[in-house]
């Protein structure tokens, strides 16, 4: 510009267009009361390479309130901290009641920095003084406290799902118990695999009791629903007849005494439960079978795999106190064994519109059937994921028992 405050031609021709505003993806909240700071922040914003429009001003901290309440976007809050219905740092804690995930960067004078350090202390993400701003401070000053923010709200996320994942691990432990057994001359296999395409545990349980007498106890249930009120359940369940055998409940008993539990602890009316429970007789040559709802078993007669289905009653929960659950004898072979399941096991999707089913599940166990008993499950686990794997995986939790006593000392 010449000296009239023309601008000259050549000026004119080196100019460059100006940039566009930054997009910041975000509203600026300006508190404060005083009209000339409020037009100084203004004229800064507008000097830099933020887009002023994003501005809003208000005088009281009640109007800022409002704004934050009824705001959805990602707010940069520039607060000062001297207003007509608030004074000091407890501003700081009460914008952040209005709206946890607000940034704030605090507008302090010149003899007041230390105020700014004690309102970053507050939750504040930074402090500027208002006589040393310039547009570049300003600009880079929000454009760093909704960073600041953000990194604060993906490390608290990652706290919360580390505290999830620590809540999920104990229930897992809970549902995986280690088998009560008071000698080797019995065997049991379990395998427990999460259905993690829900992200929370589901309500799959297990247990195996040996009493004094020799007699051998197991059971396996699954609580309908998933998330960890339905594995708490599972877990209360378990635990319910464990105690049961323990006192020695007698086999109906149990299953009478875990729909009571099961009803006066579920979160839902619908909420149900299916259970097999099973009596190894100490004599080795047949076990006893209560069903409520649950599916049926696989037999092993040395490589023979077949489907058993005894008798059994619906499942608990459904019409409480209606049910009749009787006891079938399932004869053994010597070395025989059972395999016991949730369904999640077959249920998986294996094309479009076909899942792997309980004939599915029969013919993976007899062209495993050569296994022995660990081995044996895992390839029922491998076989069924590895069919589910291109339609979105296994949906549900997976438990497998494999028990039965042994033929000698090795495995079968």
């Amino acid at each position: 510009m010449g000296a009239a405050g023309i601008p000259s031609q050549q000026g004119e021709s080196l100019s460059q267009p100006e940039a566009p505003p930054w997009n910041l993806d975000a509203s600026i909240l300006l508190v404060e009361d005083d009209a000339g700071d409020a037009l100084l922040v203004e004229e800064m914003l507008a000097d830099s390479e933020l887009d002023s429009a994003a501005l809003t001003w208000c005088k009281t901290l009640a109007e800022a309130r409002h704004f934050l309440r009824t705001h959805t976007s990602p707010v940069c809050v520039l607060l000062d901290l001297h207003l007509p219905d608030v004074h000091g740092l407890d501003v700081v804690s009460q914008i952040l009641e209005s709206d946890s995930e607000a940034a704030i960067v605090v507008l302090t004078g010149l003899d007041a920095s230390g105020a700014g350090l004690r309102a970053v202390a507050q939750g504040a993400q930074d402090y500027l003084v208002k006589d040393r701003l310039d547009p570049e401070v300003l600009s880079r000053a929000i454009r760093y406290a909704l960073q600041r923010k953000e990194v604060e709200r993906a490390a608290a996320a990652l706290r919360s799902n580390r505290l999830i994942a620590q809540e999920n691990a104990r229930l897992e432990r809970g549902l995986l118990p280690v088998p009560l057994l008071r000698d080797d001359r019995f065997q049991a296999r379990a395998r427990y695999q999460p259905g993690r395409a829900h992200g929370l545990l589901s309500g799959d349980f297990y247990d195996v009791v040996q009493t004094a007498d020799g007699t051998v106890h197991a059971v396996i249930g699954d609580v309908s629903g998933h998330g960890a009120a339905e594995a708490a359940l599972g877990v209360c369940l378990r635990v319910a007849w464990r105690t049961a055998v323990l006192c020695g409940t007698s086999h109906r008993e149990q299953i009478s005494l875990l729909e009571e539990i099961l009803i006066a602890e579920r979160s839902d009316a619908h909420v149900f439960a299916t259970v097999t429970s099973l009596i190894f007789a100490p004599d080795q040559r047949h076990v006893q079978v209560v069903r409520a709802g649950h599916p049926g078993l696989l037999l092993r007669r040395g490589a023979e795999v077949d489907w058993v289905e005894p008798e059994g009653g619906m499942a608990l929960g459904l019409l409480p106190g209606t049910g009749r659950w009787p006891t079938v004898d399932v004869p053994l072979t010597p070395g025989g064994s059972l395999v016991l399941f949730t369904d999640g096991l077959f249920e998986g999707r294996t094309g479009p519109g076909a899942r792997l089913g309980e004939e599915g599940l029969l013919a993976m166990g007899r062209a495993n059937g050569h296994l022995e008993a660990a081995d044996f499950v895992d390839a029922l686990v491998a076989g069924a994921a590895e069919g589910a794997a291109p339609y979105g995986g296994l949906a549900d939790d997976v438990a497998v028992l494999h028990l039965g006593w042994r033929s000698d000392k090795h495995e079968h």
